[in-house]
């Protein structure tokens, strides 16, 4: 069960899903998208690690990314995309045929 300021933090993201994401153009060059990977961090982690594996993805996800899956890690890691980390775990990328459906959508980020 995630604390008080998890769940906060996952209410003010489905927010900002709601009322800005929504009515926005689609941005973000990961799937899952950053808002669906930060409720999926913050739940899996809690406020403070999900927080911090949150803010690493949001510095990731710049216009010159080349983007790809990058789903929050099974066990808690700051640095799970490096090679030289125990906790590393080897990045997906897309594929026209990988692409997920519901992130053609608008509804999330």
């Amino acid at each position: 069960m995630t604390s008080m300021a998890g769940r906060v933090m996952v209410r003010g993201v489905r927010w900002y899903q709601r009322r800005i994401s929504a009515t926005t153009p689609p941005c973000c060059r990961y799937w899952p998208t950053c808002s669906n990977y930060a409720i999926e961090a913050i739940e899996r982690f809690g406020a403070i690690r999900g927080g911090m594996l949150t803010a690493l993805r949001l510095l990731r996800c710049r216009p010159w990314s080349d983007g790809g899956v990058d789903d929050v890690p099974q066990r808690f890691s700051l640095f799970y995309r490096f090679r030289w980390s125990k906790a590393y775990e080897e990045p997906r990328y897309w594929t026209d045929s990988t692409i997920p459906p519901a992130s053609h959508g608008n509804e999330d980020d």
